[in-house]
C-alpha cells in the first residue's frame, strides 16, 4: 500500500477520516475534478500542480482513469472521455427533482426565449442539476453540473435563505468573496441583509453580480412540505430584457412553475 505523504496523514488526522477512508480513490476523484473549463487539456506535470500531489501519484491516478475510460490522452495532454457522463447520468436518472425539473425549464426557456436553470445548493456552491436554452440560443458553455458561487448569484441567494441564520453566518465567514464585476456586493453585512430581504419576499434579482451584462431572477421551489429544495431562475443579457419585465412577467412565470411543481416535489 502507497505510504501517505505527511501531509496528507496529518490532513486525514485532523478530519477523522478514519481507517476506511480510501486514499486512492480520493485521489483519483481529485485529478477528475482537477479538470474545468479553464482546464480542458493538461499534462502530468499540470494535473499534478492542481492536486497537490507527487508525479508518481498523479501518473498511478491518470493511467488508472485512462485505463477505465474516464480519461483520455493526445501526447503530453490529458482530457475527460465522454465516459464521466456516465457518473452525471447515473444521479441525473436516480435523483427525480432532477427529471421533473428539466421538463419545466425547457417550457420555461422557451416561453420566455431566455435561459432558464434550476440548482441545488453543495459545498458552498450553486451546482445547476437543469437547464434549457431557447431553440435558437448558441450554447455558451454553462449546462449541467456547472457551478456558480452562491452569494453573488440570484439561484444561490434563494438557497441561501432556506438556511438558518447561524448558518447563514458561518457560511459567509468561510466564503472567498470576490469582485466579479464593480456591481457586485463583498461587504458581509450588505450581502446578510440581501439574503434575508430573499427570505421575505420570496425571489431575489442579482443584476450583473456574477457576471458583467447579465442579470437573473430567482425563486425557491418547495416540497409539498412547504421546504425548500431547489431554486429556479431565468436570466438574460440586460440589452435584451429589461428590469421591469424580469421583475413582472419573468417573475410571474417562474411562481406558476413553481406552484404546478410543488405536487410534484415529494
Amino acid at each position: 500500500m502507497t505510504k501517505l505523504r505527511e501531509q496528507d496523514a496529518e490532513r486525514r488526522k485532523l478530519a477523522d477520516l478514519g481507517p476506511d477512508f480510501s486514499e486512492a480513490l480520493a485521489r483519483g476523484l481529485a485529478v477528475l475534478n482537477a479538470f474545468n473549463e479553464q482546464a480542458l487539456q493538461m499534462t502530468l506535470s499540470d494535473v499534478a500542480r492542481a492536486v497537490d500531489l507527487p508525479k508518481a501519484t498523479t501518473r498511478r491516478a491518470i493511467m488508472t482513469l485512462q485505463h477505465l475510460g474516464y480519461i483520455e490522452a493526445d501526447g503530453r495532454l490529458f482530457r475527460l472521455a465522454p465516459s464521466v457522463l456516465k457518473l452525471a447520468a447515473a444521479y441525473l436518472s436516480s435523483n427525480a427533482i432532477s427529471m421533473i425539473l428539466q421538463p419545466a425549464c425547457e417550457r420555461l426557456a422557451q416561453i420566455c426565449q431566455e435561459s432558464t436553470s434550476a440548482a441545488v445548493f453543495e459545498h458552498g456552491e450553486v451546482v445547476m442539476i437543469a437547464r434549457a436554452l431557447p431553440a435558437q440560443a448558441l450554447p455558451l458553455g454553462v449546462g449541467i453540473g456547472f457551478r456558480v458561487p452562491a452569494y453573488c448569484s440570484a439561484l444561490g441567494r434563494v438557497l441561501l435563505s432556506a438556511r438558518s441564520d447561524a448558518d447563514i453566518d458561518i457560511y459567509l465567514a468561510g466564503a472567498k468573496i470576490d469582485q466579479h464585476t464593480p456591481h457586485t456586493i463583498t461587504v458581509i453585512p450588505a450581502l446578510k441583509a440581501e439574503i434575508l430581504r430573499v427570505r421575505e419576499t420570496g425571489y431575489s434579482y442579482a443584476n450583473q453580480e456574477a457576471e458583467y451584462g447579465y442579470h437573473s431572477i430567482a425563486i425557491p421551489l418547495r416540497k409539498f412540505n412547504g421546504s425548500i429544495v431547489a431554486a429556479l431562475h431565468i436570466g438574460s443579457r440586460i440589452e435584451r430584457v429589461s428590469t421591469d419585465r424580469m421583475l413582472g412577467e419573468f417573475r410571474e412565470r417562474l411562481e406558476q412553475t413553481a406552484q404546478d411543481l410543488q405536487p410534484q416535489l415529494i
